[in-house]
Formats: C-alpha cells, sequence, structure tokens
C-alpha cells in the first residue's frame, strides 16, 4: 500500500487532483483539515489571515511536523486495506517525519502552477454559501502572495515541493489535469 502525498503551492490544483485519486479508489486525508477545524473550534471566522495564525500557533505548540503526527494514526488504520491520497502535506519537517516512518510508501506528487495562474484561479474561486469551512474561498493576488510567501518562509514548504517523485505541470484545464493524473495513476499501479 502507498500514501501519495500531493504537494504544492495554493491554487496549483492539489485538491483536484487528489480528488481523481479519490475517484479512483484511493482512501483520502487533507493536511489542512485540522487547521480548519482548530479555527472553527476557536470561534474564528475561517479566512488566510485565522487559518495562518492558529496553523503557526498549532506547529508552534507540536512542532513543524504537528499535522503529520496528528495523521500518522490514521494513515496506519488505512493503509491496512487501501492505498491513500493525502491532499496538502505542507512542510519539510512533516515529509522527513512521514518518509522515515513509510519510507518507499510515501510518494510525493508535486503539482505546479505559475503564480500567476495560481493568482488568477484563486481570485476566480466562488465560495459556496453553505461551505461553513471556507476552503475555497476566492483571494486577491496580494493576499495569495503573501500567503505563498508565508508558507514557504513559515512553513517550510518549499522543501517537499523540491523533493517530489513525481511533478505535473498544471497550466491548463482540469481535463488536461486530470489526463494527467489518470496517466500517473495507471503508471504508479503497474
Amino acid at each position: 500500500m502507498q500514501i501519495i502525498a500531493v504537494v504544492g503551492m495554493c491554487g496549483c490544483g492539489k485538491s483536484l487532483a487528489a480528488e481523481i485519486f479519490k475517484e479512483q479508489g484511493y482512501e483520502y486525508v487533507r493536511f489542512g483539515q485540522a487547521v480548519i477545524d482548530e479555527v472553527m473550534r476557536r470561534g474564528l471566522k475561517v479566512n488566510e489571515k485565522n487559518e495562518r495564525n492558529v496553523r503557526e500557533s498549532m506547529r508552534k505548540e507540536h512542532g513543524m511536523a504537528a499535522m503529520a503526527k496528528f495523521l500518522i494514526p490514521i494513515f496506519d488504520k488505512l493503509l491496512e486495506e487501501n492505498n491513500v491520497v493525502a491532499d496538502g502535506l505542507y512542510s519539510w519537517e512533516e515529509y522527513l517525519l512521514l518518509k522515515e516512518k513509510y519510507q518507499d510508501q510515501l510518494i510525493i506528487l508535486g503539482i505546479y502552477a505559475s503564480p500567476k495562474t495560481r493568482y488568477k484561479r484563486l481570485a476566480n474561486r466562488i465560495l459556496k454559501k453553505n461551505d461553513k469551512k471556507a476552503i475555497n474561498r476566492p483571494t486577491t493576488p496580494k493576499q495569495s502572495e503573501s500567503r505563498d510567501y508565508s508558507e514557504i518562509e513559515n512553513l517550510n514548504k518549499a522543501g517537499p515541493i523540491a523533493m517530489a517523485d513525481y511533478l505535473v505541470v498544471n497550466e491548463g484545464t482540469e481535463k488536461q489535469l486530470k489526463q494527467k493524473v489518470l496517466n500517473l495513476i495507471e503508471k504508479l499501479s503497474e
């Protein structure tokens, strides 16, 4: 069994790629869900600023590998019966912890899109009225750039992207991304 950890900057298509794995029968886990749950538990509005503050405070309290530490028991249980796709591994420390534990079972899939492409996608997102977790909220290009810098500088996000076992460039349509991911899934199953 394998864990496919999807990495990349916000707006690159990580969640869409992970959803394609899920459609192909992989169990799905989202790294950032613990942060959103904690923001809501604290009674805060789900937005980029509150998520950043909570994420950074969780990492300060539990270390930079915090999200991976929380997810290891879930991964262990799911791997007993199926492959897993993990949406949004962020930090270098998470990568190191998971690589040490799962070794060759851990496969890093990098999704890349240029900042210009990502910022346009993020600005065009539409927040659904019933989406209390605000996962697909729109952000301005300035907010997106600020988030990029914060994630690289404060969350050590660049390392796992640099260590990707596979890289998918997502500058086109959702249909094109889907085909690239399906091709990769086929390759991984050989």
